[in-house]
């Protein structure tokens, strides 16, 4: 019997991975820099499209799919002068998708490579993704940035070859 059992619940979990459909549904974050946006769909039919604001020249704002590392609340920056990073979400190494009370420069770049949200913004998209994980899709190139591939010089950020060019960076 608990073969039986064990077999069918192995044959489920493989059909959904080749089918591509994922046992538990999932909220869906895509940012596209180019229009410095942010478009979220949630599992449960939220749907929000909101401005962000990315890196901006001189800093990298990393591209590719990503899932949340960890959620704070409260936050605030250990490297530029302890910000607030309200509901942020860590994505990629010190990464983060957060608040902002810089409203005024939503929809252009404008950060040190964070991807920032209006506070209510932020909190929304916490809760979401708290609740439901996801998935965190960044494309595209800020407005006047060169492409992602490309190497930043005056920065001096390589994102062509190296290590970190196996991640997409």
């Amino acid at each position: 019997m608990r073969r039986i059992f064990g077999s069918a619940a192995i044959a489920a979990g493989l059909t959904c991975f080749l089918s591509g459909v994922s046992p538990a549904a999932a909220a869906t974050v895509s940012i596209d820099l180019s229009t410095q946006r942010m478009h979220v769909e949630g599992a449960g039919g939220a749907r929000y499209d909101w401005p962000i604001s990315s890196a901006r020249e001189g800093y990298v704002t990393p591209t590719g799919a990503f899932q949340a590392e960890r959620f704070a609340a409260v936050y605030h920056s250990k490297k530029y002068d302890n910000a607030p990073m309200p509901h942020a979400i860590f994505f990629y190494y010190g990464f983060a998708i957060h608040g902002t009370n810089e409203v005024r420069h939503l929809g252009m770049p404008a950060s040190h490579g964070c991807v920032r949200l209006a506070p209510q913004n932020a909190t929304k998209l916490f809760n979401l993704m708290r609740a439901e994980g996801g998935t965190i899709t960044i494309s595209g190139s800020p407005p006047g940035q060169p492409p992602v591939n490309a190497a930043v010089n005056d920065g001096g950020v390589q994102r062509s070859g190296g290590f970190m060019s196996i991640f997409g960076l």
